[in-house]
């Protein structure tokens, strides 16, 4: 028996898996951190993970502390989900899933980072078509939101390629300055037309339950 269902979960497809970011995950990703090589450009917005301090220590203990804190907050109302990305038997990235107002407007948004080295061979498209899967599949979401900056054609081409449809525009900061976010959404109706049936699920029903009971 798992004591903390957030850690029981696993989403697996044919090219890679979703792994609860046990503290061990984490010590392993946390040399990509160091490294520089969760860094992408264009940059993302400002996330409180701080990936994006210069100095390398500072920059891997900014971003647990925010790992760490979003693991304290669940509520039915908002939760974090953090998933290792494992490609071959290697962690190399992450992928999360929000809950906003969940129990009450069932939408979810994610965010995600991956290392330099397993970029451009359609990970990035994988990880979010499988956490995706776990949101509307196995924790009942009825909407899935994203943005990107509108230079980032990367994050926004994943977007289209899995249906979302474009959803206005807005605006967010990075490394403090604005800039102009496209933003997205997927309907559930949306998903289900494209709905695979290669990727597995592994301890949803008790996350579930977990997160509709959190108080």
């Amino acid at each position: 028996m798992i004591s903390y269902p957030a850690f029981g979960v696993q989403v697996t497809t044919p090219r890679l898996e979703l792994r609860a970011a046990t503290d061990d995950l984490l010590e392993q990703l946390g040399t990509l951190v160091r490294d520089g090589k969760a860094a992408a450009h264009p940059l993302p917005y400002d996330d409180p993970m701080s990936l994006y301090e210069s100095d390398p220590e500072l920059r891997e203990q900014r971003w647990l502390q925010g790992i760490w804190r979003g693991r304290g907050r669940v509520e039915p109302d908002f939760w974090r989900l953090y998933f290792a990305v494992i490609v071959d038997g290697e962690p190399v990235g992450m992928q999360d899933l929000i809950g906003d107002r969940f129990s009450t407007l069932g939408t979810v948004t994610t965010f995600s980072w991956l290392s330099a080295d397993a970029r451009g061979r359609g990970v990035g498209r994988e990880m979010r078509a499988a956490v995706l899967h776990l949101a509307f599949d196995g924790l009942g979401a009825r909407e899935a939101s994203s943005d990107a900056f509108l230079d980032n054609a990367g994050s926004n081409a994943v977007s289209k390629s899995l249906g979302y449809r474009e959803n206005g525009t807005d605006w967010d900061t990075r490394q403090g300055e604005p800039a102009l976010l496209q933003r997205w959404r997927l309907t559930r109706e949306s998903w289900l037309q494209r709905r695979r049936d290669d990727i597995e699920l592994r301890g949803e029903a008790a996350c579930r339950e977990f997160l509709s009971r959190t108080a």
